[in-house]
């Protein structure tokens, strides 16, 4: 059974990440990964890896994206 969850997972971390990379609007990019994070952190938390996925939930899913929509709002603003 955790067999298949960990498959299922990574299967789902390599797509999300495919899906980052292939994405090329920074907004919408910043959503994906922000959902790719959140994958990441399940898989640390199914490979009973807690500590690194606090770490990855944390940066990966919250903070790197938010800095990311936060300056994109920023430099918008200072454009028009």
């Amino acid at each position: 059974m955790t067999a298949v969850l960990q498959a299922i997972v990574m299967v789902a971390v390599g797509v999300l990440g495919l899906a980052v990379v292939l994405n090329r609007d920074p907004l919408p990019q910043a959503m994906v990964f922000a959902l790719f994070g959140v994958a990441l952190f399940l898989l640390f938390l199914v490979l009973q890896a807690p500590d690194v996925s606090l770490s990855a939930m944390v940066v990966g899913a919250v903070a790197y994206p938010l800095m990311t929509v936060l300056t994109l709002a920023k430099c918008r603003d200072q454009d028009q």
